[in-house]
């Protein structure tokens, strides 16, 4: 296993820190110590997580959890899929995920992302078409099912992160590359 490490400590702004780098996964380990009594420790992961459940043949319907935040889910879009969002819960605020299409949606298929709740949970939806003219983007804030929809060329992009859930209701803020164009109802 590949290590390496700073050349000693580094004076940050209110203490020293020692800075070590996995070579082989890309972890980054920062050890600080702030005047006499206080230490942080902690890894941060320089990698995102990848998940190839709906990256399948076979459509797929399941559920995402917090515990997935800052996943990239690749997508095969031959059959029909859909992707729950996490159930209503005020821990989701921050939560992050990002799709990317590796094939593209079928002529009689879609892909749809669902929301949990009523209809006030909604997707605060920038969407656009790729190919289009630039001046193409719609905002779209009303509805909580956004669809990948039938013909969507691979390589289609969905960015979405948890802005808002009080336990009854959240909001998404989402971006989406697509063509055609995704559709939020």
């Amino acid at each position: 296993m590949g290590t390496t490490t700073n050349k000693g400590p580094m004076r940050s702004q209110n203490g020293f820190q020692d800075v070590t780098k996995n070579t082989d996964t890309g972890a980054v380990t920062v050890n600080s110590t702030y005047g006499t009594n206080a230490a942080v420790v902690g890894t941060i992961t320089g990698r995102q997580a990848i998940n190839n459940d709906w990256n399948v043949v076979g459509g797929l319907d399941s559920t995402l959890t917090a515990a997935q935040s800052g996943t990239l889910f690749l997508v095969d879009g031959t059959a029909n899929n859909v992707i729950n969002l996490p159930a209503l819960s005020t821990g989701n605020v921050g939560v992050r995920y990002d799709f990317q299409l590796t094939v593209a949606v079928g002529a009689s298929t879609t892909t749809t992302f669902v929301l949990p709740g009523s209809a006030v949970s909604a997707f605060q939806a920038m969407v656009s078409l790729v190919a289009g003219a630039a001046a193409n983007a719609v905002s779209d804030v009303a509805g909580d099912t956004l669809t990948w929809v039938n013909s969507t060329v691979a390589n289609a992009r969905v960015s979405m992160v948890c802005s808002s859930d009080d336990g009854t209701n959240s909001k998404w803020v989402t971006t989406v590359l697509s063509t055609p164009i995704a559709t939020v109802a």
